[in-house]
């Protein structure tokens, strides 16, 4: 089920018994390692540090060990300053070692790693560096923190090693998704060569396990516990696999497993990093014109879905026409009766897109059209003259937002892999995805986790794809794009006039 993206230079086949496991924590270590990562009790109750010379008290959570001594223990220098390895076989093996004063100690045990801990002091009495904190801890805090630092040189997070960092994806090899597969993987097995050409990001080499999601929802989830359990990988980036829309959220959510790529519309998740505006925001780009450009708010809308799936989407855009003042808005999916409105907002595939045109041009119908692009694309040469300027689509980008050295490097991979402009917003969002994955990585260094991961993906602001407007992300933001260009057609042709560019949408407000 497993297989490889196609190059020689994505190195897939591993023994299993070489993968990274991830520790099986009980719940006191899995207390002590948030104490010891983030500063935070178990019972959510203040832990305080004393630091300097004054024993000025701040909280734990700004000096927390991991600051310092970093996610895996091994304390690499900072500032001057080289924090010791936590490794408690060597700690408890110490006798006779020299500490970095020259002086001796014995080895520590838990009463003397306490007083380390809490008073800054090694077992012989020696004062510790100054720059350790010296932390107030509970007696059960205390004992939480010792018993993960007993395991904490074993603890990393899976996917990771010394040489390599392993991503996984869901690709299907069948099917009418195939295609669209085909390209993801073209771009992220070009992406992935050439960081790796250029010594992969701080010394590690990026793999790649691409599983098959098979036809249905059971097979998906069948291949998505493949990744998470048997492959241990880091982070997922950009599978194709709608069949887990409602329930990929919540599955990255108790994996605590990163993803960067396009975001399922149900059940957004803070796991998921999507470079490219969700539907919901596309929508509401081309309701924001309609309403400040063609004053339709007043006009009867519908709002009409291909796909039952998509009902809660088309509710909640309802709800956000009408917080923006429009009135008589209707929902409703696509039957064989034509729509009704004066404005007709779609979601769905292109071939229902289709139908909808076709059933409005026998009921002797042009109502203004509003769809995202990228799932009407294939329809648009074929429809009907007479929608010539009443047609409008929204973009995440347009040729305009290409920097010269964007297009070349696009038009470099596609060349590479064999690619031409067909699925171009595909293309895009997966290099999009990947120079998330790529400048985050860079930033967390090599001292790498999980949650060091989405806090920089988190820091993200105006990042310069070359392909897109700036993309922003936050601590409540997961979306790098939050609106849409506006494109109207012309027919024949159709010829495309961009007639409003990006701005990001406001939630619930009237342009």
């Amino acid at each position: 089920m497993c297989r490889a993206l196609p190059a020689g230079t994505l190195v897939l086949m591993l023994i299993v018994s070489t993968l990274a496991q991830a520790l099986d924590l009980s719940p006191a270590e899995h207390a002590g390692k948030r104490l010891y990562r983030e500063g935070l009790s178990s019972s959510d109750a203040q832990v305080s540090a004393r630091v300097g010379a004054a024993d000025m008290l701040v909280p734990a959570s700004v000096v927390p060990c991991g600051s310092c001594h970093g996610a895996d223990g091994l304390g690499r220098a900072e500032g001057g300053v080289r924090p010791p390895v936590l490794n408690w076989q060597r700690l408890a093996q110490g006798q006779g070692l020299r500490s970095a004063n020259g002086r001796r100690y014995p080895a520590y045990t838990e009463a003397s790693l306490a007083r380390a801990i809490q008073e800054g002091r090694d077992p012989a009495g020696n004062q510790l560096d100054p720059a350790m904190p010296r932390f107030v801890l509970s007696m059960a805090d205390q004992r939480n923190l010792s018993a993960y630092l007993k395991r904490l040189a074993d603890d990393r997070d899976p996917g990771l090693s010394e040489q390599t960092l392993r991503l996984g994806t869901l690709l299907p090899e069948q099917g009418p998704l195939a295609p669209s597969a085909r390209v993801v993987a073209a771009v992220l097995n070009d992406r992935i060569d050439q960081l790796n050409r250029q010594g992969g990001i701080h010394g590690r080499q990026l793999q790649m396990i691409s599983i098959d999601p098979g036809p249905d929802r059971a097979s998906a989830e069948q291949a998505l516990t493949e990744l998470i359990e048997q492959q241990q990988v880091f982070a997922l980036i950009s599978p194709v696999v709608p069949a887990l829309e409602s329930t990929l959220a919540s599955r990255l959510e108790k994996a605590r497993i990163p993803m960067i790529g396009a975001a399922p519309t149900a059940g957004r998740s803070t796991q998921i990093f999507d470079p490219l505006p969700g539907l919901d925001d596309q929508l509401l780009s081309l309701a924001d014109y309609a309403q400040g450009n063609l004053a339709l708010q007043q006009a009867g809308t519908q709002i009409v879905y291909a796909d039952p799936a998509q009902a809660g989407l088309a509710r909640q855009l309802l709800q956000q026409l009408q917080r923006r003042g429009w009135g008589e808005v209707t929902a409703a999916p696509l039957t064989e009766q034509a729509a009704t409105g004066q404005a007709i907002f779609y979601l769905g595939d292109a071939e229902g897109f289709g139908q909808l045109t076709a059933q409005l041009q026998q009921a002797g119908r042009t109502p203004y059209l509003f769809a995202a692009a990228n799932q009407v694309a294939s329809q648009l040469a074929q429809v009907p003259e007479n929608w010539s300027r009443r047609v409008f689509l929204a973009y995440p980008f347009v040729p305009g937002d290409w920097t010269p050295g964007g297009s070349q490097a696009l038009s470099a991979m596609r060349q590479r892999q064999g690619l031409d402009g067909r699925q171009g917003v595909l293309q895009v969002s997966t290099w999009c995805a990947m120079q998330l994955l790529g400048d985050a990585l860079k930033q967390i260094g090599r001292d790498a986790s999980r949650e060091k991961l989405i806090t920089a993906l988190e820091g993200l602001h105006d990042l310069q794809t070359g392909l897109t407007p700036p993309l922003n992300f936050g601590p409540g933001r997961r979306q790098g794009l939050a609106g849409a260009h506006v494109v109207t057609l012309e027919m024949p042709g159709p010829v495309f006039f961009p007639v409003a560019a990006y701005r990001p949408v406001a939630e619930g407000n009237a342009p």
